[in-house]
């Protein structure tokens, strides 16, 4: 009875450590640090022996030698570094002996299930914001300002709606890139703006996948390979997408 009992915990153990190693992932975390935060909650709970292999696209873990590997699939990937801070925060307090296993999940599936990203209104009014600044950083006049806010802006909320109806992160980063450009073509043309190439170059800065860049450099740096290559594979080929959307208007 009571190794049927150990073999419980050490079930409910995993599923913590894979739910947090999940959501970490879900919300842009490095590799590295997702590895580091699991194996520090099952250290936690007294098991040292922990093995875990993490991707872009999955998570596997094994508790111990002798226990059964799971496997858990990451589909969805977006940039929420509060989750990210939130689940650091119930891993400090499982390793502070705060949180029991059962109170841990508890407050993991109740941070899974929240919603803490800004809204879109406001999503919105930051690229616009972000897009004109860019702007002015790179030695563009102020008379642009508001053209490369409205161009980032349009472009934003056409990758935000795109992404949204079609699921697929590169035709959406295309069509907005698109969008962009013929914003900002349409304003030189009827002499609202000054200088096309500037006005797009601020303008796409928020399509921009910096996060993925230094996530896989970082990763890179601390021997995660294979997710080092596939982040920067993913960055790649974003960046190709939104090449891709101002070069068909400038053709």
């Amino acid at each position: 009875m009571t190794n049927e009992m150990t073999e419980r915990e050490t079930e409910k153990i995993l599923e913590v450590c894979l739910l947090a190693g999940r959501i970490m992932m879900e919300g842009g975390a490095e590799t590295y640090r997702v590895e580091d935060t699991m194996t520090r909650i099952a250290a936690s709970y007294g098991i040292t022996e922990t093995h875990s292999f993490v991707t872009p696209t999955g998570i596997i873990v094994s508790l111990k030698g002798e226990n059964p590997t799971q496997l858990v699939r990451i589909n969805f990937r977006t940039t929420d570094l509060e989750k990210v801070a939130h689940v650091n925060h119930i891993s400090r307090k499982i390793a502070a002996g705060e949180l029991s296993v059962q109170e841990a999940k508890q407050a993991l599936v109740h941070l899974e299930k929240s919603h803490l990203l800004f809204p879109i209104s406001y999503q919105i009014i930051a690229a616009a914001l972000v897009s004109g600044s860019f702007l002015i950083m790179f030695k563009g006049v102020w008379t642009d300002f508001v053209p490369a806010m409205i161009a980032g802006g349009m472009g934003y909320s056409g990758l935000l709606l795109i992404q949204h109806y079609t699921q697929v992160k590169f035709f959406a980063e295309f069509f907005a890139s698109l969008i962009i450009g013929l914003i900002a073509l349409s304003m030189v043309v009827i002499g609202f703006g000054l200088e096309l190439d500037k006005i797009i170059i601020g303008s796409v800065m928020p399509l921009v996948p910096g996060l993925l860049i230094t996530n896989a450099v970082r990763d890179l740096m601390q021997g995660h390979f294979v997710s080092g290559l596939s982040k920067g594979a993913e960055a790649l080929f974003t960046a190709f997408a939104i090449g891709a959307g101002v070069a068909v208007v400038f053709l």
